[in-house]
């Protein structure tokens, strides 16, 4: 029953995550920035569900970040290369409000299910 529920967890963060991706760019079409919402998405969809290990949301956070990351690339990618590995090795060269977001989007990814994996308090 342990790894079905991690599973869930993954599986939700997924859906959570792509929605995410998908509302990113329906709100910068509207005029507005909100790259934190890839890895938010993924978080609050995974947060639902109850991961039984401590890893899984490790995995979720990494997911949100790489996802954040994704959905820059495809929105923005660099005018000198627009390939992926370009990207990659030059995201230091993002704006510092892209990184600050891509980095909440990671945490958020990464906190909102942790909060489900550790015991109540009594």
């Amino acid at each position: 029953m342990k790894s079905k529920d991690n599973i869930l967890v993954l599986a939700a963060a997924l859906i959570g995550g792509v929605l995410g991706h998908f509302i990113f760019f329906w709100v910068a079409r509207q005029g507005f920035y909100g790259l934190i919402l890839p890895g938010a998405g993924a978080g609050i969809v995974a947060g639902f569900f109850t991961a039984k290990s401590k890893w899984v949301p490790v995995a979720c956070g990494v997911f949100a970040l790489l996802l954040g990351l994704l959905t820059e690339w495809r929105f923005a990618p660099f005018a000198k290369d627009d390939s992926l590995g370009y990207f990659l090795t030059h995201m230091h060269e993002l704006k510092t409000i892209t990184l600050i977001m891509i980095a909440v989007g990671g945490l958020l990814g990464f906190w909102i299910p942790f909060g489900k994996t550790r015991p109540k308090k009594k």
